[in-house]
C-alpha cells in the first residue's frame, strides 16, 4: 500500500528553523575557513578542523530539524541510533576533507573543484544516511534521477561556498556566502525527500529504534551547543569581524610558491663607507720604524 507522505506536518516551522540551523553552521564554517588562510601553518589545522565541525553539525541539525516535521500517515517512524550517529560523524570527516584541502591548496582550479565535490557527497550522504537509519513498517524508494539532482544542488552549494570563504573579503561576504549555502543545502534535503515514496506494508510488525522525540531533541543539544562554543569563539576573535590578515610569509600562504633568495651585490654607498672605514683605521696603527 502506497503511504501518505507529509514532510510539512508542522507547516513553515520546520523548514525555517532548518534552513537558520544552516545559515548558522555555515557561516561559522565559512569564517573558520577564511581565518585559516590568514595565520600560520602552525594555527591552521585548529581553525579548519573548527570549520568542519561547525558546518558538519550544523546540516546535521538541519536535517533532523526538517525531519522533526516528516511523518507518514499509515505508519509511525523511529530511528536507529546507531545509524543516526553515523550520519553526523560521515557529516564531519567529508567535509573536513574537502576543507583541508581548500585551506592548504587554495580556493581555486582542481583543489576548489575537488573540495567542493568531496564537501558536496559529504552532505549528499550524510542526508541518505540518515535516511536510512529511519525505521518503520513500510519500505523506503527512490526516484534515481531526482536523488541525482540533489546530490548535483549539494556539491554546487559546496563548491561556491568554498570558493566565496576563500576570497577573504570580510564578514559580510562570508554571511552572503552562507545565505546562500543554507538557501541550497536546504534544498538538496528537500529535494531528497521529493525523491522519496513509502510502501507501507499491510501487516503490522514490531518496530525498532527510538521515536523522532525520545532520541533527536535531546542528540540536537550536543550539536547545538557546540555551534554556540563555536560562534563565541568567532565572535571574540576580533580578525574575523574585520577580515583584516595578520601578517604571514607569503610562503606559508596556501597556492603561493615560496620565493628564492637571491644574492645581491653590495650597494657602492655600502664600498665606500667600507673603504673609509678602512682608511681610518689603517692611520690610528702605529708605523714600524
Amino acid at each position: 500500500m502506497q503511504g501518505t507522505v507529509d514532510g510539512f506536518s508542522y507547516g513553515l516551522v520546520t523548514p525555517l528553523v532548518a534552513y537558520l540551523m544552516a545559515c548558522l553552521g555555515g557561516a561559522l564554517g565559512l569564517r573558520c575557513t577564511t581565518r585559516s588562510m590568514l595565520v600560520s601553518n602552525s594555527w591552521r589545522p585548529g581553525w579548519l578542523a573548527l570549520g568542519s565541525a561547525a558546518i558538519g553539525s550544523g546540516i546535521w541539525t538541519m536535517h533532523f530539524v526538517a525531519m522533526m516535521g516528516f511523518k507518514v500517515e499509515q505508519a509511525p517512524i523511529h530511528y536507529d541510533r546507531s545509524m543516526t550517529f553515523a550520519s553526523l560523524g560521515v557529516a564531519i570527516v567529508m567535509v573536513g576533507i574537502g576543507i583541508f584541502i581548500v585551506g592548504y591548496r587554495g580556493a581555486k582550479g582542481t583543489a576548489l573543484m575537488t573540495g567542493g565535490a568531496i564537501t558536496g557527497l559529504g552532505i549528499a550522504s550524510m542526508h541518505y544516511l540518515g535516511m536510512a537509519g529511519m525505521r518503520l513498517n513500510g519500505k523506503l524508494e527512490y526516484n534515481t534521477v531526482t536523488v541525482a539532482v540533489s546530490v548535483v544542488i549539494a556539491v554546487a552549494a559546496a563548491t561556491v561556498a568554498l570558493w566565496a570563504a576563500g576570497q577573504v573579503r570580510g564578514f559580510l561576504w562570508s554571511v552572503g556566502a552562507s545565505l546562500i549555502m543554507g538557501l541550497a543545502v536546504t534544498g538538496m534535503h528537500y529535494t531528497g525527500m521529493a525523491a522519496l515514496s513509502v510502501h507501507v506494508h499491510g501487516t503490522a510488525a514490531p518496530i525498532t529504534g527510538d521515536s523522532a522525540a525520545s532520541l533527536l531533541a535531546p542528540l540536537m543539544i550536543g550539536p547545538l551547543a557546540f555551534l554556540l562554543l563555536a560562534g563565541v569563539v568567532v565572535v571574540f576573535d576580533p580578525l574575523m569581524v574585520m577580515g583584516k590578515p595578520v601578517w604571514t610569509p607569503v610562503e606559508n600562504k596556501p597556492g603561493v610558491p615560496a620565493r628564492e633568495l637571491v644574492a645581491h651585490p653590495p650597494s657602492r654607498r655600502l664600498v665606500l663607507r667600507s673603504r673609509r672605514h678602512s682608511g681610518h683605521q689603517r692611520s690610528r696603527t702605529p708605523q714600524n720604524r
